[in-house]
């Protein structure tokens, strides 16, 4: 599992791994367990949350190219937990990728917006029903970004960690006034709506070929810039 030149490979690394491999890098021993619990309470806010068996599955990758060891821990009882490590291997792979790796643009799938786009299908009210739950999930993330930031504050060590804490915390608070906006102008957006010609299911048509119309004017106002 590891090239000739006695690197491991690091060619495949889920996004998954280089978490893992940022928090193990603060070189405590940890858990699978104690991991996912760490992701929920940070990373989750701003990237994903993933699965236990992703956890485990990645866990299982690092020590097989040499970036993590493991070892078992037996309590006083019979209950016994892995805890995890990273080796010099793992601290220099994943302070390399932090440092010098490509960053990737963000992807955007906003399932709220996408109902929107398709607000022809529904009606007005239902719409605001759904920027209301929006705006309720946005506003308790933004309160558990702001608490969690609070926390890490205290340990010295996660000083980067809080800011990247308060920037989901702003992100949600935005995402609540957006929301919050667009549901102002629904109402506006419906009224336009109403004057478009109808197809044969009674609902709002376009223009045949019109979208083509508008990507010739875009081009032309990209090459004029």
């Amino acid at each position: 599992m590891a090239e000739t030149s006695g690197k491991p490979s690091k060619a495949g690394l889920a996004a998954t791994s280089w978490a893992l491999l940022g928090m193990l890098s603060y070189e405590e021993e940890v858990s699978g367990y104690d991991l996912k619990k760490w992701i929920d309470w940070s990373v989750d806010l701003y990237y994903w949350s993933p699965s236990f068996s992703q956890i485990y599955t990645e866990l299982k990758k690092l020590e097989g190219l040499g970036l993590a060891t493991s070892r078992v821990e037996r309590d006083e009882g019979t209950r016994t937990r892995r805890l995890y490590k990273i080796t010099d291997a793992g601290l220099a792979a994943v302070t390399e990728w932090a440092t010098d790796s490509p960053v990737d643009p963000p992807v955007l799938k906003h399932s709220v917006l996408m109902r929107m786009t398709l607000g022809h299908l529904s009606n007005p009210a239902r719409l605001k029903e759904l920027l209301q739950e929006y705006a309720a999930y946005t506003e308790a993330r933004h309160r558990k970004a702001v608490e969690d930031a609070e926390g890490a504050e205290a340990e010295p060590a996660w000083a980067y960690s809080v800011l990247a804490l308060r920037w989901a915390a702003k992100y949600y608070a935005a995402e609540r006034e957006f929301a919050l906006e667009m549901m102002k102008d629904i109402d506006e957006a419906d009224r336009i709506l109403q004057t478009a010609p109808k197809g044969s299911s009674g609902r709002a048509r376009t223009t045949p070929g019109y979208w083509r119309e508008v990507e010739k004017q875009v081009e032309a106002k990209r090459e004029a810039d």
